[in-house]
């Protein structure tokens, strides 16, 4: 129990950075945070303790297995994150070209 509320803690973490930080690099990292611990979050939820892993052999009994599908869709969603991480490292580095900050405040400020 106390893995998933370390798990809620992260993304506590990761939401703090998302909602009260003004640079965009430290909302791209809560970001990330985010999705790490929604991944840690899947994968816990497939976890057994002392399980095996789930190959199936036709002389081994099934039995304490753990669960193959949350380990499926963090892969999945491991690279559906790069990708949007590298989408919104790209747009960060164009509103740096065009304004000059990272700071959210003054881009707001700077409209044109």
């Amino acid at each position: 129990m106390s893995l998933y509320l370390l798990c809620l803690v992260l993304f506590c973490i990761g939401l703090y950075g998302v909602l009260r930080k003004r640079n965009l690099v430290k909302i791209i990292i809560g970001l990330g945070i985010i999705e790490y611990s929604l991944n840690l979050f899947f994968v816990l939820l497939g976890y057994k303790f002392h399980g095996r892993a789930p190959i199936d052999a036709q002389d081994q009994i099934i039995l304490n297995m753990v669960d193959p599908l949350p380990q499926a869709l963090v892969l999945t969603s491991i690279v559906i994150g790069l990708g949007i991480t590298a989408l919104v490292i790209s747009i960060a580095i164009r509103i740096y070209e065009k304004y000059g900050t990272f700071d959210i405040t003054k881009i707001k400020r700077l409209r044109g």
